[in-house]
């Protein structure tokens, strides 16, 4: 089994799912209502937090996703409770006896994940030391692992990289620093967030990163005893307290489920209800999709996305950083766009190599280009780097169903999506990868009345 494979279903067997390939009869419109959980993007890094406070946290809308017990893994290594609350989806963390975690205990819990980078500040905190696996090569990129050991440094982080991973200390404790992000990361504002909230001092965060999940958890910390203030000009500032105490949060929704089911309903031409879902923080990706010809309607308790008929129309797009259209929402919608009477343009500026997945969708029919120039209204930092970071898709495209395997997380749910709605049978193999973010996706299949057939 290569790579991959076995990521897939080392991820499959996170939550339980017995499954290495799925069988789809394309054709059928999805037509029904699903429910939402807290985001990904949010509740990994909510469950990291829970070691900053000196009570227990009580953590709401858990999803079932393997991310999530990958954290519960590392959690619970390094001596943090984690607990199954009364009501579904509901953790409780307590890290009253957190302690030192085994390199190797680490590493067989992280597998490829990143998030063991984010738990240094809060066991420097904790613990004065913290100890990370070398992940590096095809899991941690060197560069990933560079900056946050910079950004540690910036706090007072002392940082040996040894032969079997690399070792952080704090003698004389983390102070408070000022940090300017060459570019918005998620990533790297999260690990400011984390390790300034009880540093010694005010810490300037300078190019922020503001997505909803970042703000959630600015909430979060907030409801410890944090004192973090948020300026307009993406400044984040924190001024260090002495203790943080455990919270009660309710997670946010995941925008990026909701947005990945309205894609479908649009691909296939169904009605789909996504409950959960919220207008506020899918302003952008709405406007987006009433603009291709879909249609929405907007509900107390969640969205209604759906296909009104007549033509989808085409459309430029280019991802951004929030409040842009976000990264994780275009690989979906590119299915939908191929079948858009005329030319979409897709320009993607957050990550450089997030094309691969449509060298499935030609084979299936599409007609898809891509390009290492910025198609877009401004040149962006991919530029003249010859990234191929730019897609051109001419529609209207009628699939057919193919053979594919899955790539990565998104790339892999649209590829569910364009077999969804191909004329014929498709086999999607390594579909364990796509339970990294999307909970339960096979029930929700069934629910929506999608033609499937399981292979384990």
């Amino acid at each position: 089994m290569n790579t991959l494979g076995q990521d897939a279903k080392n991820h499959a067997t996170a939550v339980g799912l017995n499954v290495d390939r799925i069988t789809i009869n394309g054709g059928k419109p999805l037509v029904g209502r699903i429910e939402l959980k807290g985001a990904k993007n949010l509740v990994t890094k909510a469950m990291v937090a829970a070691i900053l406070g000196d009570t227990p946290s009580v953590l709401k809308d858990v999803p079932n996703i393997s991310d999530v017990r990958i954290v519960r893994g590392l959690l619970e290594v390094h001596g943090v409770t984690v607990t199954d609350g009364p009501v579904e989806g509901e953790l409780i963390l307590d890290p009253s006896a957190v302690e030192t975690a085994h390199m190797a205990d680490i590493d067989a819990h992280a597998g490829s994940s990143r998030i063991p980078i984010l738990f240094c500040g809060p066991l420097l905190h904790r613990l004065g030391e913290a100890f990370i696996p070398d992940l590096g090569g095809c899991r941690i990129g060197d560069r990933p692992i560079d900056y946050h050991l910079e950004v540690l440094r910036n706090f007072g982080a002392i940082v040996e990289k040894l032969p079997s991973g690399i070792r952080m200390s704090a003698p004389d404790g983390l102070h408070g620093a000022k940090v300017a992000l060459p570019y918005p990361s998620v990533g790297a504002t999260e690990q400011v967030l984390l390790t300034a909230v009880l540093a010694d001092g005010i810490t300037e965060l300078s190019g922020a990163a503001i997505e909803p999940e970042i703000m959630d958890l600015i909430n979060i910390l907030q409801k410890m005893g944090a004192i973090i203030t948020v300026d307009t000009d993406r400044v984040i500032r924190i001024e260090g307290v002495d203790k943080l105490d455990g919270y009660t949060h309710r997670a946010l929704f995941d925008r990026n489920e909701a947005a990945s089911w309205a894609a479908a309903a649009l691909a296939t031409e169904g009605d789909i209800f996504v409950g959960g879902a919220r207008q506020a923080e899918m302003l952008t990706f709405l406007n987006v999709f009433r603009k291709v010809g879909g249609d929405f309607d907007i509900a107390e308790d969640g969205i209604r996305f759906f296909h009104p008929g007549g033509d989808l129309k085409p459309v430029i797009i280019e991802t951004d950083v929030h409040p842009g259209f976000m990264t994780d929402w275009q690989q979906p919608l590119v299915v939908a766009l191929s079948k858009a009477k005329g030319v979409s343009i897709v320009h993607e500026t957050v990550y450089e190599q997030r094309f691969g997945f449509v060298d499935a969708l030609v084979e299936m029919g599409a007609s898809i280009e891509v390009h290492k120039e910025c198609l877009g209204s401004a040149a962006c930092r991919f530029g003249q780097r010859n990234f191929k970071h730019s897609a051109v898709i001419s529609g209207p495209s009628r699939l057919t169903g193919a053979d594919i395997e899955v790539p990565d997380l998104r790339g892999g749910f649209s590829h569910l999506i364009a077999a969804l709605t191909a004329d014929g049978r498709s086999t999607v193999s390594n579909v364990g990868i796509i339970a990294r973010g999307y909970e339960n996706f096979i029930t929700k299949l069934e629910l929506l009345g999608a033609d499937f057939e399981l292979d384990a």
